[in-house]
């Protein structure tokens, strides 16, 4: 996610603005009304900085902002090439994957030494002792260790990414940065506390509360927080509680904020480590706070603004998923490349077999397309001249399908081996390659930091934000007529002229011949952007109100939107390295493969946009969970709870 430069004190002015909802909620339930003020308020409302995605979804491709792939400097380069080199060589030499998986542990010498070589500070600057990592040499770290132990890899990302250092470099205040950014980098690991037993993706739900003590220094928290990565293991979290209501304007204004608390507080239980399908050696509970007393200097940001907070920090996690989704790419590459070889069916290895060959196809060509969006990104973090909530939530999607792709692909083209274990394989005389953990690593990559639907849903809602903002004083009932119609006016003036563009305009004539052979596919983004623009439009005007309620709908648009960012980073980043070496076709190769077959995707989700069974599936569905062919579930042995 791109710097956010501005002041604290800047920020916590915007804060307390109460600003108008650009939905009209008149026609929800008190309970839907409340949810979406929540989520609203902690948007982040303005673009203050150019979004290529942005405007994309609006029929503007801005090449200029993807003609040029932004290289890592030499320096910071060689710093990242050294550091990834006594990584691997402290991680060969000292953890096993296999064990860490059987055993549901990595060994605290391993995490002493984790610390020691300064994985636990990349990203805390180096005035407070820790690394100081670009965006680039610290997703490079975590495409190597994801491709080697995924747990461990968890681990690291957790502390950094969504754990205290990262929201703490974003918003924290000096003192905080000089209390707790030493520990962070050289002993204390840290977790991040927002999901709760009863709470999935509303936050209006939440009920862990912060109350203010009589004397106003402290803060008590009550409540339970699930699925707490790190929390077993952890010094200190960021734990998203409730805080007493605010009247604004007359009217009760829900209140989350973020708190730094320290494990040891008295009050805080780990009532139970979790368990799951994969990962074995993450670190991973249930933490229960008793009248747990927190200082109020502990306030990250500002209180009222922990669900902003929030939002921002699962964004850095997010640029870290496509990273690791990258290093399990290319470990399927290696695996296949050796195995497709050895292997041999009817007279010949299978990657010679037109079966096998798609599927080392594909999975080069998409392991390529996640290393340019990674590394795209990345840069673009960096520079911290773009707007990236769009870009980030655009790479965890595309990246984490992908990958499960990847490695499902990897598992049919191992056949029976790919499901036996690693130690199995090792203990009868094979190689043991690890695709079986693999795969169970990797599948909740589509579920954590926002699912795939969450994140669909996320994109759309970002992508219809220039027309909300423009129809908003014409959809809001509180709005006064004179103000309805001087905003029709300026409505008619604007889509008069841009709607039609988004039909006739250059597109049909762009070629991009700098681009070389890739310059068909640029073409392709550019006519298809107007494309998507329409579309979402015409949509728009179709449902109205009614629109976030199709779900699929949305989730076709935002696909072909991802789809067409992904062809421009993987085109961009092609063109980029074969300019480095142009005896070396590779990379050209490698991106038109996966235009090629990308294109077909967007034609097809278009297509899909008017010709689809959506209403059909909806209403099979309902009869499904009325009851009327429960007689579909005769016959099985079932052991949870009646009806």
């Amino acid at each position: 996610m791109a710097k956010d430069d501005r002041d604290i004190k800047q920020v916590e002015e915007e804060s307390k603005q109460d600003e108008e909802l650009v939905f009209d909620t008149s026609k929800m339930t008190a309970g839907q009304k409340e949810a979406m003020e929540v989520a609203e308020s902690a948007r982040e409302k303005e673009w203050r900085k150019p979004s290529f995605a942005s405007k994309l979804f609006m029929g503007d491709f801005d090449y200029d902002l993807v003609k040029s792939f932004p290289a890592q400097d030499a320096e910071d380069k060689k710093l990242g090439d050294e550091f990834l080199k006594k990584v691997e060589e402290f991680l060969v030499n000292n953890l096993d994957p296999e064990e860490v998986d059987r055993t549901n542990e990595i060994p605290k010498s391993v995490i002493d030494g984790l610390f020691e070589l300064g994985l636990f500070g990349m990203k805390v600057p180096k005035e407070y002792e820790g690394l100081g990592f670009s965006q680039i040499n610290y997703n490079r770290v975590a495409t190597l260790v994801a491709s080697y132990c995924g747990s461990t890899a968890t681990l690291i990302s957790a502390h950094q990414s969504i754990g205290v250092p990262n929201p703490l470099k974003m918003v924290g205040t000096e003192e905080q940065k000089k209390q707790f950014f030493p520990r962070l980098a050289k002993r204390s690991i840290s977790a991040f506390a927002l999901t709760e037993p009863g709470v999935g993706s509303d936050p209006a739900k939440m009920s862990t509360m912060a109350t203010p003590t009589e004397d106003g220094q402290h803060y008590l928290i009550n409540g339970e927080k699930l699925w707490c990565t790190n929390g077993p293991l952890a010094d200190l979290m960021v734990v998203m509680t409730r805080t007493p209501p605010k009247i604004v304007r007359g009217k009760e204004k829900q209140q989350i904020t973020a708190f730094i608390v320290e494990r040891d507080t008295p009050g805080i239980e780990m009532s139970h480590r979790c368990e799951f399908m994969g990962l074995g050696g993450i670190y991973n509970c249930l933490f229960k706070f008793k009248d747990v007393k927190v200082p109020k200097e502990n306030i990250l940001w500002a209180e009222g603004r922990g669900l902003a907070l929030a939002l921002r920090t699962l964004n850095a996690g997010r640029l870290t998923l496509p990273a690791a989704c990258t290093g399990l790419g290319k470990y399927c590459i290696a695996v296949n490349r050796r195995w497709g070889k050895d292997r041999v069916q009817w007279g010949k290895s299978i990657a010679d077999h037109e079966a096998g060959a798609q599927k080392v196809a594909f999975i080069s060509s998409m392991t390529f397309a996640c290393e340019a969006i990674s590394l795209l990104t990345s840069a673009w973090t960096d520079k911290g001249e773009m707007d990236l909530r769009i870009e980030a939530a655009m790479a965890k999607l595309f990246c984490t399908e992908a990958a499960w792709k990847m490695i499902d692909e990897t598992m049919q083209f191992r056949g029976g081996r790919g499901y036996e274990t690693a130690r199995s394989l090792k203990a009868r005389g094979e190689e043991g390659y690890a695709i079986e953990r693999a795969m169970r690593d990797s599948r909740i990559n589509l579920i954590l930091e926002g699912s795939s639907e969450i994140m669909k849903l996320f994109l759309a809602r970002e992508a219809m934000d220039p027309h909300l903002r423009l129809a908003g004083d014409l959809i809001n009932p509180r709005t006064s007529i004179g103000t309805k119609l001087s905003t029709a006016a300026k409505l008619a003036g604007f889509y008069g002229t841009w709607y039609p563009k988004q039909f006739i305009n250059g597109s049909y004539f762009s070629s991009y011949p700098e681009m070389g052979e890739l310059g068909k596919h640029f073409s392709f983004i550019e006519k298809k952007a107007h494309k998507l623009a329409r579309s979402f439009f015409f949509y728009m005007g179709v449902y109205r109100d009614g629109l976030e309620k199709k779900q699929m709908i949305l989730g076709r648009l935002v696909e072909a939107g991802t789809e067409l960012f992904a062809m421009a980073a993987t085109c961009s980043y092609a063109k980029h390295l074969y300019d480095q070496d142009r005896t070396d076709n590779s990379p050209l190769e490698l991106a038109d493969h996966f235009c090629t077959l990308a294109r077909r995707r967007v034609n097809d989700t278009l297509k899909s946009l008017s010709s689809n069974d959506d209403v059909a599936s909806n209403e099979l569905s309902a009869k499904v969970m009325d009851g009327k062919m429960k007689w579909l579930e005769d016959g099985i042995i079932w052991t949870g709870p009646k009806d």
